[in-house]
């Protein structure tokens, strides 16, 4: 799965809030991505997205692991598909977010991805895995600050 963030408008993290089910939220997305051009208000991160949830978090996958603000990064937040990671982030929690991305240095993320579990983690695991990994949230943690900036919202997608 490939994952996106996109710092969305009020009127755009209204309309997903107040989607009925996963179909309209996926035509609102659909709607979102086709019509996006602003490039510094999204990031995509590939299949990286994966590892730095992990090394944000517990090691794990589960949205609700680690602690906030960094488990919010990618998984964490209010999920709004059950099929598909549709993860929305209000735009205070986003400041927060950004503020602790800040924190995080090479070091501190090369401790926390040598420490995944292999037995459940897709990736290759070495040197040119995790370099991946840095340069993918190097680009997280600049959008975040971006989206804090400019006071909006987060959907992540990864589909």
């Amino acid at each position: 799965m490939l994952g996106v963030h996109f710092a969305i408008t009020s009127e755009q993290g209204r309309s997903l809030l107040a989607a009925d089910d996963g179909d309209e939220v996926g035509e609102l997305l659909e709607d979102i991505e086709e019509s996006w051009d602003d490039d510094a208000s999204k990031v995509d991160t590939d299949k990286a997205w994966d590892a730095i949830h992990r090394c944000l978090t517990d090691g794990t996958l589960d949205p609700e692991g680690g602690v906030y603000p960094l488990s919010h990064a990618v998984l964490g937040g209010r999920h709004l598909d059950d099929d598909y990671y549709v993860v929305y982030v209000s735009a205070a929690k986003v400041r927060d977010v950004a503020e602790a991305l800040r924190t995080v240095d090479r070091t501190w993320l090369r401790r926390r991805f040598d420490a995944i579990d292999d037995r459940d983690y897709d990736g290759a695991h070495d040197d040119e895995d995790f370099e991946y990994t840095w340069r993918n949230f190097v680009d997280v943690k600049a959008f975040y600050d971006r989206a804090a900036a400019a006071e909006r919202a987060v959907i992540f997608t990864a589909t």
